[in-house]
Order: structure tokens, then sequence, then C-alpha cells
């Protein structure tokens, strides 16, 4: 069990999201919750607040009558149920809801608690509201796509419920849910924030690190086939330059070929006297792909360890408008629902594995031209060269997945237009950033999978799993327990599909 209390963290998401865990309330969160709903309720009394007894937006300045408050929050939701494109996928609207309930129970939104508890209901019943693609610009928050949110809440709307898409009313009366019930101004609280770019963000780096764990051992084990010379790789080399990402990753590929008998000591190869070659048939250094290894993953690990950071803080913060706080018995109006910190770091992120997917692909180039590597044969061709193709037809896919990642990786953060009336003028565009992110991190498995596979394939061309590291070893075994090594063409789509899902799935 999981239990909501103070603060959630990334592992709290891992728990729910991965492994099933249920969640339950702390009573200090129930009483945080109803303190700062009855606090509202009595200070909002002979007093103008926002989206309590006002319209919203640019039509704040007219005041709603005390019998219509209600009816408000009832129309907030349905007017803005307008999503359209594709359906996300659950677990990025389960992340979502997640979010959301966390920011509404630290007692600065004035929300009743049944909505809470029902938010928990649906993850714990594994009951998924139908939330749509298109219709955040991320700056009054997540309006659009937390509206359809609000609205399976209230009752309505549309849910995944064992496998298939059902009316919302009927699976609550299937499940002995009651709706919501609107108090005071769930529909505002509830809409006003940025948890849907949080929660397709948080989903987004559990991928992206477990992405990039297998791309360092990809260049771990293309370092080990490839006799590379270790000392691109070294304590000594590295630490002169003084980014941490950098140090981490050369220190990661340390590990990972330890044990090797493939690497090369350049002192024993190049500085023992005894070369004396006018032009060496052995490269002096190698290729940037496989040397410079440190220097381009050290970034995108500092980008990726940022926006876990950024999107941790972002999740654990009151990000609706007006703020209530108790403690000072006052409520305040402002824009804690712009989601700029979350849209610069999903675009950010999604640079990053951009670069990374570009990094992989290169690799895989490498491997399968013989000019390049003079080593393996054209394509790693197990078979009769011209007669067989080996991963040729492979490299097309990988190249033009990573050609599409480089169109992704166009900022979102910079494309903002203004909307709402021009109430709206700066937006951040935070959801559309999060999920072009999760596009993009999606498609750098397609193209890390094409290089396992090849790097597999090397493997046994070279016949050196007995010298890999224990590290190499194991992830040979693992990607042989998917697909036996060929030599005559096979089609190979559905195990690189297969290799992709066990990869994703996995965390080294």
């Amino acid at each position: 069990m999981t239990e909501l209390n103070e603060s959630i963290s990334l592992n709290d998401f891992q728990s729910v999201l991965f492994e099933g865990d249920k969640l339950t309330l702390s009573n200090t969160l129930l009483n945080r919750v109803n303190e700062s709903f009855d606090f509202l309720k009595a200070f909002s009394e002979n007093k103008i607040i926002y989206g309590v007894n006002t319209g919203f937006g640019p039509m704040a300045q007219y005041r709603i009558s005390d019998e219509d408050t209600i009816q408000l929050q009832y129309n907030l939701i349905r007017s803005h149920s307008t999503g359209m494109g594709n359906e996300l996928d659950e677990i990025y609207v389960k992340a979502s809801i997640l979010a959301r309930m966390n920011t509404l129970s630290l007692g600065h939104s004035g929300i009743h608690f049944s909505a809470i508890e029902l938010m928990k209901e649906l993850l714990n019943r594994n009951i998924t509201p139908v939330i749509y693609q298109h219709g955040g610009v991320g700056a009054s928050g997540d309006l659009v796509q937390l509206a359809h949110l609000a609205l399976v809440l209230i009752g309505e709307g549309e849910v995944y419920h064992n496998g298939s898409k059902k009316p919302t009313k009927e699976v609550f009366e299937k499940e002995g849910l009651a709706p919501l019930k609107i108090h005071l101004r769930e529909g505002l609280a509830l809409m006003n924030g940025t948890s849907i770019m949080s929660g397709i963000g948080i989903v987004n780096v559990i991928y992206a690190e477990r992405l990039f764990q297998w791309s360092v051992y990809c260049s771990g084990l293309i370092n080990e086939i490839m006799r590379a010379y270790d000392d691109h790789l070294s304590e000594k080399l590295n630490n002169v330059k003084k980014h941490s990402g950098q140090q981490k990753v050369a220190s990661m590929i340390r590990d990972f070929i330890s044990g090797s008998k493939l690497t090369r000591k350049r002192e024993e190869h190049l500085y023992n006297g005894k070369n004396q070659e006018s032009i060496f048939k052995d490269k002096l250094q190698e290729y940037y792909s496989i040397r410079c290894t440190p220097q381009i993953l050290g970034p995108i690990y500092e980008a990726l360890e940022n926006a876990k950071k950024i999107l941790i803080e972002e999740v654990n913060s009151a990000n609706d408008n007006p703020i209530v706080d108790v403690a000072s018995e006052n409520v305040y109006h402002g824009g804690n629902f712009h989601g700029d910190y979350v849209a610069f770091e999903m675009d950010k992120l999604r640079i990053g594995i951009t670069k990374l997917s570009i990094l992989m692909e290169r690799q895989l180039n490498y491997l399968l031209n013989p000019s390049l590597n003079e080593a393996l044969p054209a394509f790693a061709n197990l078979g009769k060269l011209g007669l067989n193709f080996g991963m040729q037809g492979a490299q097309f896919t990988a190249t033009s997945t990573t050609a599409e990642n480089q169109t992704l990786a166009t900022p979102m953060y910079t494309h903002s237009i203004p909307n709402n009336k021009d109430n709206q003028d700066v937006v951040s565009m935070g959801a559309n950033s999060a999920w072009l992110t999760k596009k993009v991190i999606d498609n750098s498995f397609e193209v890390l999978s094409i290089e396992i596979l090849t790097l597999i394939q090397a493997i046994d061309y070279l016949d050196c799993y007995s010298d890999l590291s224990a590290q190499g070893k194991n992830i040979y075994d693992q990607i042989r327990k998917i697909i036996p090594t060929f030599k005559e063409d096979i089609v190979l789509a559905p195990y690189l599909s297969e290799i992709k899902n066990y990869i994703k799935g996995k965390a080294l």
C-alpha cells in the first residue's frame, strides 16, 4: 500500500503505476483538506473570491448569484470538456490523477475531501477516464484535459474499465460509486492546474531513465566488441572535465565493461615502444560515437536528473488559483497554474533524448558499415552476402525514426499563442511538450531495439561471448531469450517489437 500524506515521491508513482500498489489517505491529509475547505467556505461569505462567486478567466468581472454558484462549477466542467485527437494511454491518465490528488491534498485549494476520495477510488479500482491529447495550452493549467477528469468525477463522460470503454454512469453504478457532489469550487480546483503535463512528464522520466540505462550499456557493449581502448572512459580523463553527468556516464560504462577481455589498454599496445609501422593498421582513436559517449550522454543524464527534480517539486506544489492559506487566514490570487517549469523541462528532455537516439543510430551505422568498423560483414549479416540481408532493412527503420525525433525536438516552450480573449496572453504549451516527449522516448526505444539486436548478432559473428564482461553476457542472454541467432532472412518486425517492450518494461 502507498499512503498519501505530506508529499509524494517518484518511487510512489513507480509503485502505483507500475507495481499496482493501492492508495490510502492518511488522517493528517484528511484533517488538512477539511480545514482548508471549512476555512474557504467561511471566508468567502460576503467577499468576492475568484471562481467561487465570479465568472472565470476574462469573465471574472461578472458576479455570480448565490443560487448559481454550484451550477457555475458544473457549467465550467461541461463547457471545457472539448478535448480532441488521440486518447491518452491509461498509464499517463493514472499518473495525472495521482498528481492532481496530491496537489489538492496539500490544503491550499479549499476543495471538499470527497473529490480526493473519489480519485483514489478511480485508481484503486482501475477506472480510467477518457482524456484526449489535444486541448491544453498549459497556462491556466491543463483546463480542457482536466475537465475530462472532472467530468468523470461528476458521473459523466467515459472511462476504461476491465479492458473496455464504457459510460461513466454505468461503471459507477456497477462499482457502487456515487458521483462527486460539487460543494464550493471543486470544478475550478480540479481543472486549474498542471497535473496532465506533470503526470505525462512523470511517466516520461521513468521510461527515459530506463532508456538511458540501456543506451549506456549498449555503449559499453560496443566498446567491448570493437575492442576499443579504454582510456577515453578513464576516471583521470573524465574528472578533469568538471561535469558530473560526464563523470557519471564514464563511471557507469567502466563498471559495465569491468572484467572484459576485449577492451584494450593503450599502454600495452601503443606505449610499449615496439611500434615501428609508418602507417598504423589499428585506429589510434575510436570514432566519436564510441569515444565521446561520456561527453554526449553526460548532459542528457543531467537533463534527466533535473527533470525528475522539477516534476516532483511540481506535483508537490499547490498549482491552482486562488491559493487558500489557512495559517494567515487569507486567499491569494496569482498564477501557480502556469506550466512553464514543466514545459521547459520536457523540451530539454526531448532534445536530450533526441540526441541520445542520434548517438544510437550512429553507433548502429558504425556496426553495419564494414568500411568503418573493419571487423563485421556488411549489415552484420551472418548469412551469405548478396543473398541475405542481415540488419539492412532494420537500419531504414532506425534512420527514419531518428529523423522523426529530430523534427519533434523543436521546442514547444517558445510557441506561446495568446487565447482566451487575450487573458492568457503568454502560455506554456506544457501538455503538448510532455506528449511530444513521450513520442520521442517511445521512438528511441525502437532505435535502441535495433541497435541492441545488431550488437547481439555481432557478438555471434565475432564469437566473443566468452570474453565479454559479466554485464555484456547478461544483456546477450536476455536478448537471446527473445530471438535466436539468425543467418537466413526472417521477418524481424515482431522480434523488434518484443525487444522494445522488454527493454521499455525493465530497468537494468
